[in-house]
């Protein structure tokens, strides 16, 4: 299943402990970029958090927030004063420089005896993992969603790269005809021009074949054969990958599609060079446009 870099997770625990919420976004990037933005209380939760993302994102900036709430019941402990005044006055300096830096809340603020006290990692931890799982599943459904209609708008180009390619291949005889007969023009012309009498000159059977020849080197220099197999081939292992044949395509699919485009740029160009008529030419460029919006909707894609 292709999967995009872009997604949205989240949950929600409610407990008799608290309340755990964990969001997770991500947006492409060529490798996993992991930030974590958790509660010092919940400090101990990092490794396994990490742990849990690694397991199911492979590429992208991956953002994960935790946040929680206790009853009422475990922050009951009279605010001490002094330390309050000291932290607003440390939080007056730094908004000099951080001007929206935002203020504790309420049940960050120092209390009486002491700090607040921490939360049990026995507890919380494995409420933090329930949570980053369930939040995880979320996160992955909505990657293979959004991946799914990537999929489907590459699909639609690769056909229409496939009637661009069959349409080529037809009118390749075509023009080797149409130069055929142009060299035919020329020679008698030329005769003409030499000698009224050229024609006589010069026997059907050389005529013939000095045309042959001429035609023949025009066929070698505009053959394209190989280029629009190779570009079919291309179609096929794209098709493959975007449909998931290979057990490989789960992971790793955008560099292997960003390679893929690499190769089918090389052929187009081939073509372009080659071109004998406006008509491949201008196919040469449809093509080239189509394997660009290809590649940057891969861009996207784990």
């Amino acid at each position: 299943m292709i999967r995009s870099m872009t997604a949205y997770g989240a949950s929600r625990l409610e407990t008799e402990q608290g309340t755990l919420a964990v969001e997770v976004r991500s947006v492409n990037n060529r490798f996993l970029d992991l930030n974590l933005r958790i509660p010092d209380d919940l400090r101990f939760a990092e490794g396994a958090v990490r742990d849990i993302v690694a397991r199911h994102a492979l590429r992208g900036k991956v953002e994960v927030r935790l946040n929680y709430s206790v009853p009422e019941r475990e922050t009951l402990r009279p605010i001490d004063a002094q330390a309050v005044q000291a932290l607003a006055e440390q939080l007056a300096w730094a908004r000099r420089y951080i001007p929206d830096l935002p203020a504790p809340g309420l049940a960050e603020l120092p209390r009486e005896g002491g700090a607040r006290t921490g939360l049990e990692p026995d507890v919380w931890l494995p409420l933090c993992e329930q949570a980053c799982t369930q939040a995880m599943a979320e996160f992955r459904t909505a990657r293979e969603r959004e991946g799914a209609r990537l999929a489907q708008a590459m699909l639609g180009m690769a056909d229409e790269i496939d009637t661009i390619v069959r349409t080529v291949e037809t009118s390749l005889p075509g023009l080797v005809q149409q130069h055929q007969e142009r060299i035919a023009q020329r020679l008698r012309e030329a005769l003409l021009a030499a000698s009224p009498e050229g024609f006589a000159a010069i026997s059907g059977a050389e005529l013939t074949a000095r045309i042959a020849q001429e035609a023949g080197l025009f066929g070698l220099r505009v053959d394209v054969a190989e280029e629009l197999t190779r570009l079919q081939s291309h179609q096929q292992e794209l098709r493959e990958i975007l449909g998931g044949m290979h057990k490989s395509a789960t992971r790793g699919s955008g560099k292997r599609l960003d390679f893929l485009f690499q190769e089918m740029n090389r052929e187009a160009n081939t073509l372009g060079s080659k071109a004998a008529a406006l008509s491949v030419t201008q196919a040469a460029i449809d093509l080239k446009l189509l394997i660009e919006q290809m590649r940057e909707q891969a861009q996207n894609i784990e």
